[in-house]
């Protein structure tokens, strides 16, 4: 029979891993010279190399002067007597001979299927042990008996009967054993022979252990000639567990796919090994007693969290079911340390001798098992799942359960793979559809618009239909079908006041306000029904902000009101009625509409405060696509205010988020934050290279897209090098903005980007339209930064001093705003009117003003023309670069700054409300950020020239702001 042996088909020279091992057998055969009689056991499980330490040591040193015996115990040989006494000690019988004539005896052919007699085993036993004493009498005797799980009993209790009778006699036993295979044969006579044979003497038992990595990548070295990637040997000791012959089949496998030891084959490494594993899972169950595949069939159903339930399953016994764990841990078939498959692959090996029938009765068996144990719903909807779709009466109560439980723990994704196995069993049911819309809101819209579609049918009951009305409208909006709602919303509110009367109850009354509240959310995002919904608004009686629906129908009227740019004061009442709530159910428009005004009307904390309530309500509730979005909305935020680290951040996580899932294509906004980011920081090649990816074809329609990606188009082009181009996407952006009658001042300012191209353009005069434009409409809102911004377009289009009494103007309004960066360009561009009219003292100072707060902010490309002016005005200053300390976000410098002072995790994250697993990943970021390794280079980083200086602009800025 051909076997795949061990670690020697690596290499002819070294056996690795097994130095220790070789060394212990040797100096038994040393000691077996001195009359020291041995017995050693070499055990492990399958393909661990015991065979191959055992040629090792017969064909080493330890052996030459010994006669060496050897014999291998083929699989199925436990039914031929002394089959394993013939295979070590047949050569030496002599044909016709009283012991050949005893051994003959034995065979399974002359005793025709009888039990062997006692005298006849006596003479064989007798005849052998004197075949035995005649070779010890020559020289030392090495006895080695490979595979002996497979031995005969007799053979096993001649070993017994020799070693009785060989004290002092330089004897040495070697025998090698399967672990797995001895666990399952406990009551058979051979095991309990070899149970006597070990017990009640001296035995060195040596155990094999995996291969360690650095062996595995010595393995890997012999079989590719490149050298070998970290990653490729760590996934090759995980799939393998540091088995040495199934590491050497999935690095053949690999070799056969064309894959090197790089990254090639590190990515194909879990696809190869998991085949891998699965056929030596095949291979192990064909050799087992039916029993065991049972309960290895009943691991795969179970899975991790029913493995205190797979004995009653596979009606096994359970100290029998921890022998067939142990077995299956052994070969590498279960998970480190657990009790569950390691691999899909294997699971489907497991289970394919199963017929489809088989395998749906294990499921609904297993299920009734956890279910009779009071397992939690998810757990036994799990095996619900796969059945056919003609269920029980009681399987559907299971799984409307667990998806109830999928939702409460925030786990939409689980919600709607339960009730899709409900819709399957009853399509035309409303309350399925309903709920797993709900449950596909975040992670595919367009599939809950086309489920609800379906409810909106005249026939179904008003009442449903217009909370179904609600649910469609927010899914038309996150699916890009916004135009699709707005017709559903408005023959629902028609519906309902026919229906329903003018007295409503206070449920009607709620349920009309939230049809309402989406009527106006929906109809505000669209290009084109903008400024209808603003006129609709106005004619509407206010809420309360009592409850949940009421609080999103304010959240959309100060949207509605702010950018008619006049009523600050209600605009800004409105959005903290509807943010300051907590005690009322979450609704994330509430709050993200209310954090746009306050962000519009400089409320900076506020603003802040509803996104961080929206971040940990999406974050608790697995609300990925709401998560990113408020991500991307902060990192706007807080690019407003200079914070550019922490904006970096968010945008860079929203960005990623998005493009790890299925929908992450057609949100816009996490892109065009990174994008705005990324040109202030001095990288608009990539910023332009990103905002390519973001033209789809409805993007025009979106009010909150379209003209946010003009402006960043427009300053990136602007970047490069490109004025007019960048001039025409602001005066684009300003045609459409007026084409809805969007007439804000501090939303998307394209009137001041303009003015300051045409400026430097030298068309000072043309410059002037658009900052009178912003300023008519900086003084209907009022705030410092929209004021100072109109200053600033005015001060470049006026020449003279009254241009540079203007823009002191502009600088002094600015400071006083939380808008750094704009009050560092305002500096800046004082600064060089200065410089032009020979005041160099005065532009020196401004230009040293932009250039710091510039490095604060982190706004490289803007403190590098600070950096040039100052130095044609004379001035002096160090070279400007993106300091590492400049990419660090707030909590990453509390946290830094804490660490530095030499407080411990624990005692960081106690102060700062976090976990320590919280505290430990910032402070990695950290160290990666600012290239260092530890604590103390930390605390000499945080300690040079203008690191504390960064807080007070910032602290400042904030407390100007709540001004």
């Amino acid at each position: 029979m051909v076997r795949d042996r061990g670690v020697t088909s690596f290499s002819n020279s070294t056996l690795l891993g097994r130095t220790d091992e070789l060394e212990t057998l040797n100096r038994l055969a040393r000691e077996a010279r001195w009359g020291h009689t041995g017995l050693a056991v070499v055990t492990g499980p399958t393909g661990i190399g015991k065979s191959a330490l055992l040629r090792a040591f017969l064909d080493g040193g330890g052996c030459r002067q010994a006669t060496v015996l050897h014999g291998l115990c083929e699989e199925g040989a436990s039914g031929d007597p002394l089959s394993g006494g013939r295979g070590l000690l047949g050569p030496t019988v002599q044909g016709g001979s009283p012991e050949g004539d005893a051994l003959l005896a034995l065979t399974p052919g002359a005793l025709a299927g009888e039990p062997p007699h006692a005298l006849a085993v006596q003479r064989a036993f007798h005849g052998l042990y004197r075949l035995a004493a005649h070779e010890l009498t020559r020289r030392p005797l090495v006895l080695a008996l490979d595979d002996v799980h497979h031995c005969d009993e007799l053979s096993l209790r001649w070993l017994d009967f020799l070693l009785r009778r060989a004290d002092g006699l330089p004897l040495l036993i070697v025998l090698t054993q399967q672990a797995e295979a001895t666990a399952l044969v406990r009551e058979a006579p051979a095991y309990r022979a070899l149970a006597d044979l070990t017990a009640g003497r001296r035995i060195t038992t040596l155990r094999l252990r995996p291969l360690a990595e650095t062996d595995v990548a010595e393995v890997v070295r012999q079989f590719f000639p490149a050298p070998a990637t970290p990653a490729f040997v760590t996934r090759a000791c995980s799939v393998t567990d540091g088995n040495p012959r199934l590491l050497g089949r999935l690095l053949r496998a690999l070799r056969a796919e064309g894959a090197g030891s790089g990254v090639s084959g590190a990515d194909l490494m879990a696809e190869i090994g998991g085949r891998v594993l699965a056929i030596w899972a095949r291979e192990l169950l064909g050799r087992l007693p039916s029993w065991a595949g049972d309960v290895a069939r009943a691991v795969a159903v179970l899975g991790e969290q029913g493995t205190d339930h797979v004995g009653p399953l596979a009606a096994v016994p359970a100290d029998v079911v921890e022998d067939v764990l142990t077995v299956l841990r052994e070969a590498g078939l279960l998970t480190s340390g657990g009790r569950h498959l390691a691999d899909g692959a294997v699971r489907a090996a497991v289970l394919a001798p199963l017929d489809g029938q088989a395998l749906s009765g294990l499921r609904t068996r297993a299920a009734l098992l956890l279910s009779d144990a009071g397992r939690p719903a998810e757990e036994i909807a799990d095996h619900l799942l796969p059945l056919p779709s003609n269920p029980a009466p009681w399987m559907p109560g299971i799984l409307l359960e667990a998806a109830a439980l999928a939702e409460a723990r925030g786990a939409p994704e689980a919600a709607a793979r339960y009730l899709y196995g409900l819709w399957e069993v009853d399509p035309e049911s409303v309350e399925v559809r309903v709920r797993l819309a709900r449950a596909l809101a975040e992670t595919d819209p367009s599939e809950a618009v086309g489920l609800l579609r379906g409810v909106l049918r005249p026939g179904v009951d008003i009442r449903t239909r217009a909370r179904v009305a609600a649910q469609f409208g927010t899914a038309c909006l996150a699916a890009r079908e916004s135009s699709a709602a707005l017709g559903v919303l408005e023959g629902v509110l028609t519906a309902l006041d026919a229906e329903l009367g003018p007295h409503l109850s206070p449920a009607d009354r709620e349920l009309r306000t939230l049809v309402e509240s989406v009527l106006l959310i929906v109809g505000s995002h669209d290009r084109g029904t903008i400024a209808a919904m603003r006129k609709r608004a106005a004619t509407m009686t206010v809420p309360e902000g009592d409850t949940p629906a009421q609080r999103q129908k304010l959240a959309s009227m100060a949207v509605l009101t702010a950018l008619d740019g006049q009523a600050l004061e209600s605009a800004v009442k409105y959005a903290l009625r509807a943010a300051r709530s907590p005690q009322l159910p979450l609704r994330g428009w509430s709050l993200i509409n209310s954090a746009f005004v306050l962000d519009l009307a400089d409320r900076t904390e506020d603003a802040l405060d509803a996104l961080d309530r929206l971040l940990r309500h999406a974050r608790e509730n697995s609300a990925v696509s709401t998560y990113s979005l408020a991500l991307a909305i902060r990192a706007l935020h807080r690019h407003g205010l200079g914070a550019l680290p922490d904006a970096l951040a968010d945008a860079r996580r929203a960005v990623q988020i998005c493009g790890a899932e299925r929908w992450g294509e057609r949100v816009v906004l996490p892109r065009l934050a990174l994008a705005g980011v990324m040109v202030d920081r001095g990288e608009a090649a990539g910023a332009e290279k990103l905002l390519t990816g973001t033209a789809p074809v409805w993007r025009d329609q979106y009010v909150w897209t379209y003209h946010r990606y003009l402006m960043a188009h427009g300053r990136c082009r602007h970047a490069l090098g490109d004025p007019e181009g960048a001039l025409a996407l602001f005066r684009e952006c300003g045609r459409s903005l007026e084409e809805a009658e969007v007439r804000h001042a501090a939303y998307l300012p394209w009137w001041a980007e303009a003015a300051c191209v045409l400026a430097e353009l030298g068309r000072a005069e043309e410059a002037q339209e658009p900052a009178a434009h912003g300023t008519r409409l900086a003084r209907q809102w009022g705030t410092p930064r929209v004021l100072g911004l109109a200053a600033l377009a005015r001060g470049v289009a006026t020449p003279g001093e009254e241009g540079v009494e203007l823009l002191g103007e502009a600088v002094r309004e600015l400071s006083a705003s939380p808008a750094r960066i704009e009050h560092a360009r305002a500096e800046l561009v004082l600064g060089q009117a200065l410089l032009a009219a020979g005041d160099l003292r005065a532009a020196r100072e401004h230009l040293r003003a932009a250039a710091d707060l510039a490095q604060r902010c982190g706004a490289l490309a803007l403190g590098q023309s600070a950096r040039g002016a100052l130095l044609a005005a004379g001035g002096r200053m160090r070279r400007m670069t993106a300091s590492p300390l400049d990419l660090l976000t707030s909590m990453e410098r509390k946290v830094a700054g804490l660490a530095a002072g030499g407080a411990k995790n624990r005692s960081i994250a106690q102060s700062l409300y976090v976990t320590v697993r919280t505290v430990e990943t910032h402070l990695t970021s950290v160290y990666r950020k600012l290239d260092i390794s530890d604590r103390a280079q930390l605390a000499v980083v945080l300690r040079s020239p203008g690191v504390c200086a960064e807080r007070v602009p910032r602290e400042a800025s904030r407390r100007r702001g709540q001004r």
